[in-house]
């Protein structure tokens, strides 16, 4: 299936005609004029299909759409050419929106049912205020953590995806998902006092 032909700038200040298809292809070998020249190509079509999936639920839009091309750039070499680039790409996006859509939803269903949870009252009014320090801490903690280890945190601990999910939605190995969990709950134990 033959798709679009795209003007591709080399560095050397070429230009070639690719399609959708060699575009991906030439990614698939590193090519980084490719990769931006397919972003350039399917970033406005992309954001539209899913600007229309996430409904009024599109506060994230932007970051799904640069998830479709790290997604895209990491499974270039995977494309089979058993349907145009641009449904491959589509299809990239579709996935990673109805992630997040059942995300949205369970985090939905989370602040609902603790909603519904009364309070637990303290037995005095020093140890009230003893758990909103903790709490604060750990909230400044978790916002000190690096983005990789803060990601992993979230998305195990917090949103109680299981570690081989969590390596799915970030693009890394269950492994490093692991180590980077224990490490940002060390890093949050020692930030809010206890032992590392």
């Amino acid at each position: 299936m033959t798709g679009r032909l795209i003007p591709l700038r080399r560095a050397d200040g070429r230009t070639e005609e690719l399609s959708d298809e060699a575009l991906v292809a030439s990614s698939a070998l590193g090519d980084t004029a490719a990769l931006s020249a397919l972003i350039d190509r399917f970033q406005q079509p992309v954001y539209r299909f899913v600007s229309r999936l996430l409904g009024s639920d599109g506060s994230d839009r932007a970051d799904l759409v640069q998830a479709t091309f790290v997604e895209v750039a990491h499974c270039a070499h995977r494309y089979r050419h058993e349907s145009s680039a641009q449904t491959w790409i589509f299809g990239i996006a579709a996935n990673l929106t109805r992630n997040q859509i059942r995300l949205l939803a369970r985090r939905r269903r989370m602040e609902r049912s603790l909603a519904s949870v009364p309070a637990r009252r303290a037995s005095r009014p020093d140890d009230e205020a003893q758990r909103n320090e903790l709490i604060g801490r750990l909230r400044a903690a978790l916002v000190e953590l690096p983005h990789p280890l803060r990601e992993a945190f979230v998305l195990c601990d917090l949103e109680n995806l299981p570690a081989r999910d969590a390596a799915t939605v970030i693009g890394v190995r269950e492994g490093t998902v692991w180590r980077r969990l224990h490490d940002a709950r060390r890093a949050l134990r020692a930030a809010i006092g206890g032992a590392a």
